[in-house]
């Protein structure tokens, strides 16, 4: 896994950004929280587990540090392993003492195009499919795969966050997203170019939570009252 990598990248890495960087996981549904990032290292994302950042200087490569506590940095090196090289994931070139040192996929999310007003070719979504039947192909299990997670560059798909593709549970979210897509964005909202707002982007993301959430714990209750029978 380990690949030939810049010999200056990686001394920063453990001289300048991993004694000094503050990250802390508060709330595991919630992104983690950076409370400091050293000088030149810039962030560029952050999930519920980790953060990802880069150095100007080598700009071609991120690096995704979990925070401490958070389980899921040996899963992810995994799914990389088995993946392999494909045109719409990133590949790994370096891991170990919890971080991950990735080729960087350059982008829109689909969360912010909506936001941008950007229009979403059928293509991207078409690209994205056949990337989650490769990930199939190779033993993997695509797990939360939503609008944040997957990308645009020059009209076709990338999928960004791979993390949780070790898990076999199943997993609605992306295509409760091309149901969306289809049934909603691309006859009604794509000739309209609508900028989303951020917060009611936001809104329907945590009524979307809360609606998966309850139909879960309907179809629990629903094989309890099943078993009693």
């Amino acid at each position: 896994m380990n690949k030939l990598l810049p010999e200056r990248l990686v001394k920063s890495i453990y001289q300048e950004l991993l004694p000094r960087l503050q990250i802390e996981s508060v709330n595991p549904r919630n992104p983690i929280q950076v409370s400091y990032l050293p000088q030149p290292w810039r962030l560029l994302g952050k999930g519920n587990y980790a953060a990802v950042v880069y150095h100007p200087d080598y700009a071609e490569c991120v690096v995704k540090i979990y925070a401490p506590g958070r389980p899921g940095f040996e899963e992810e090196v995994e799914v990389y392993r088995r993946l392999g090289f494909h045109p719409a994931f990133s590949e790994c070139l370096y891991a170990k003492d919890s971080f991950l040192i990735l080729k960087r996929l350059y982008g829109t999310t689909l969360y912010d195009c909506m936001h941008l007003g950007l229009p979403i070719p059928q293509q991207v979504i078409r690209d994205i499919d056949k990337a989650l039947d490769y990930a199939r192909s190779r033993g993997l299990h695509p797990h939360d795969v939503h609008g944040r997670n997957v990308m645009m560059h020059q009209s076709r798909g990338l999928v960004v966050d791979i993390s949780d593709f070790l898990h076999p549970e199943a997993c609605s979210k992306w295509n409760d997203l091309k149901k969306a897509y289809y049934w909603l964005y691309r006859p009604v909202l794509r000739s309209l170019r609508l900028r989303v707002p951020y917060s009611t982007l936001n809104m329907l993301r945590k009524s979307y939570r809360l609606a998966s959430s309850f139909k879960t714990s309907c179809y629990q209750l629903l094989l309890r009252l099943t078993c009693f029978k």
